[in-house]
């Protein structure tokens, strides 16, 4: 944070008041949360162990299933257990340095940058798998496989780096009471006494680069996956190709959709609140229904969890 001048008090950490609206029930939505972010790290975990374990999950498909999961575990992690504090109605709960504050928004946009690159790998995937099955084993080979991994990840940790440093080139000074549950861009751009116009801009154009650039590469997938379905005759061998994708599928639209109403946008938000439920919503409510989505609509996926639960009733008597 550069030096402070005047009579401006610096600000060294943050108070996150999260919803304070609802402190007679907040009894009541730390459990809730509590339960959901349980709920979240029991079926990400299954779905990892379950794919590790199963020799007929060993697939490109659900090496990346592994990664998105790995990367929901993180993700809920980075926010979760810091709101649960907040309920708690202490102090220590409601507050985080400086530094931690923007470590926390470094590692949730790093994760949430990821998340974007993987979906996108698992699209393309997708699009060999169905448009061009002959030559899948060569296109989506293992090496190739690691290799767009690891390209998310990286894609995934350069993206926050201009962004961080140009917020921790900020003043923040007098208010440190963030209006959120974690430490997002928006409501701490509020606090700042600084000209925040470049932050704001560089922001805007590398989260759209980020979900342009991702979305293309899904939407150009599936719009190949839907000509070849169209230009298959029967019916069954259609439905089978589709329900290969449509977990995927309708994992990137609510993801995608949340995001682009989230970070597409200015400053000025229309309604806190609302900005506070769709955030609960993507970084709560989504790596919750991943894995639920994934296991119902995946009939392997079904079959794996439905031998893991068999093998360990059957050894349990």
């Amino acid at each position: 944070m550069p030096p402070h001048s005047g009579n401006w008090t610096l600000v060294t950490e943050f108070v996150m008041v999260g919803f304070a609206g609802i402190q007679e029930a907040r009894h009541l939505f730390f459990i809730l949360f509590l339960t959901m972010y349980l709920f979240t790290m029991a079926e990400n975990l299954a779905v990892i162990l379950v794919v590790s374990l199963d020799h007929r999950l060993q697939r490109p498909m659900y090496f990346f299933l592994t990664h998105l999961s790995c990367l929901e575990i993180w993700y809920t992690s980075v926010t979760v257990p810091k709101m649960l504090s907040g309920f708690t109605g202490t102090a220590e709960g409601q507050t985080i340095s400086y530094t931690g504050c923007l470590v926390q928004l470094f590692i949730f946009t790093f994760l949430g940058a990821t998340e974007c690159f993987l979906l996108a790998a698992m699209a393309y995937d997708r699009y060999v798998a169905i448009c061009e099955p002959l030559r899948y084993a060569a296109r989506v080979s293992w090496g190739t496989c690691i290799r767009l991994s690891a390209a998310s990840w990286l894609l995934g940790f350069l993206t926050p780096i201009l962004p961080i440093y140009l917020m921790s080139q900020l003043m923040f000074c007098n208010s440190n009471v963030i209006d959120h549950f974690f430490c997002d861009a928006s409501p701490l751009l509020a606090l700042s006494c600084s000209d925040v116009t470049l932050k704001e801009t560089v922001d805007f154009f590398i989260s759209l680069a980020v979900l342009l650039v991702s979305s293309t590469v899904i939407a150009v997938s599936y719009g190949n996956i839907v000509w070849t379905l169209l230009h298959i005759h029967s019916a069954a061998e259609r439905r089978k190709a589709f329900s290969t994708c449509a977990a995927h599928l309708t994992v990137v639209s609510l993801f995608y959709g949340t995001l682009f109403f989230m970070y597409v946008r200015t400053k000025k938000a229309s309604s806190r609140n609302f900005n506070k439920v769709v955030s609960v919503f993507y970084s709560i409510v989504t790596p919750m229904l991943n894995p639920v989505i994934y296991s119902l609509r995946n009939k392997e996926v079904k079959g794996a969890l439905g031998r893991a639960l068999s093998l360990k009733l059957f050894k349990g008597s």
